[in-house]
């Protein structure tokens, strides 16, 4: 009976110290001060070819700020456009959506058009041609003649968001006086970035333009332009950059929209960039990277044969087209 009882006894002190030790382990995995279990690791899976490409990889996140400070917006001093934000847009991260839509701020109370907001998709886009808009006067225009200029005119209707990107033509809430090198060279290479991509994926941007003006000006310093592609959370299209609105050999009175000749400005140094622009040369057109290339670019040497469209016609028409120059040659 003792053998028994002293059996019974050690299978009792066997389980009690089973069940123990299963709750001290417990604790130990669960307290917040204890190293954590290293758990296997994942199998490696092969990353998936992004759909679209562009020169950088970076995917930054977006910050949270509603709208950026233009305050510190230092004047122009010969780039047609500076990053802001380390080039990370500052929309609300509620904004975001795989829907499409538009929006387009209430002018203030000199008449001056304020932001503009749209999450862009093939949907919104145009699919004629654009009506005429000669009829809107925007604040500020005061137009003149420049024969160094392209086309002559100083200033274009220079669209927030481009009609290209939501349709949205002869709508005053969206027309500003800007110069044609603001509208056809320095605006332009972003709004056919966010194009070209909403156009090669079928995916969404959101996309707002915001115009500075200064005080009571009735011409706007120049735009913040920020974009963010949605689906691929900026892996495509991230930037937020200021464009400055100024012509080469103008001088404008951002008050009123007056405008003279800069007499310390090379004039011959416009004419020949103004003749190079509307030359007609050989390009390269890459329809898979949405950029134009010189015959001779080492990147048409690398380009597949499938994406390569020979383009004879003026710089101007190669943009007109929806392709940016390329960063290597500079077309």
């Amino acid at each position: 009976m003792k053998t028994i009882f002293l059996k019974n006894i050690s299978k009792k002190i066997i389980f009690f110290s089973i069940v123990l030790s299963f709750v001290l382990t417990g604790c130990a995995l669960s307290g917040g001060d204890k190293e954590a279990v290293t758990q296997p690791a994942a199998e490696a899976t092969e990353a998936v070819p992004k759909p679209y490409t562009t020169d950088t990889e970076a995917a930054p996140q977006p910050a949270t700020t509603d709208t950026e400070d233009l305050s510190h917006i230092p004047d122009y001093s010969g780039s047609a456009s500076i990053v802001l934000n380390n080039n990370i847009p500052l929309f609300d991260t509620g904004l975001y959506t795989t829907e499409s839509f538009e929006e387009y701020g209430e002018l203030d109370e000199l008449g001056r058009c304020t932001s503009c907001m749209a999450c862009i998709g093939t949907d919104l886009m145009p699919e004629g041609e654009r009506e005429d808009i000669s009829h809107i006067k925007p604040t500020g225009w005061k137009n003149a003649k420049y024969d160094f200029v392209e086309y002559e005119y100083l200033y274009n209707r220079s669209h927030l968001i481009a009609y290209q990107l939501t349709g949205e033509n002869a709508n005053e809430r969206n027309l500003i006086t800007g110069t044609r090198y603001f509208n056809a060279e320095a605006m332009l290479p972003y709004e056919e970035e966010v194009g070209n991509y909403v156009r090669m994926t079928n995916n969404h941007v959101l996309y707002r333009v915001t115009p500075l003006f200064e005080g009571d000006n009735l011409v706007a310093k120049g735009v913040c332009m920020e974009a963010y592609s949605v689906e691929d959370e900026g892996a495509g299209i991230c930037f937020n950059v200021f464009v400055y609105n100024v012509q080469p050999g103008v001088i404008i009175d951002y008050a009123t929209g007056e405008n003279w000749l800069d007499e310390n400005a090379d004039i011959d140094a416009l004419y020949a960039t103004t003749e190079a622009d509307m030359e007609e040369v050989t390009y390269v057109f890459n329809t898979y990277s949405g950029k134009f290339h010189l015959p001779e670019c080492t990147s048409v040497e690398e380009m597949k044969e499938y994406n390569k469209v020979y383009f004879n016609g003026s710089r101007e028409e190669a943009l007109a087209k929806g392709y940016k120059p390329c960063g290597k040659c500079k077309p």
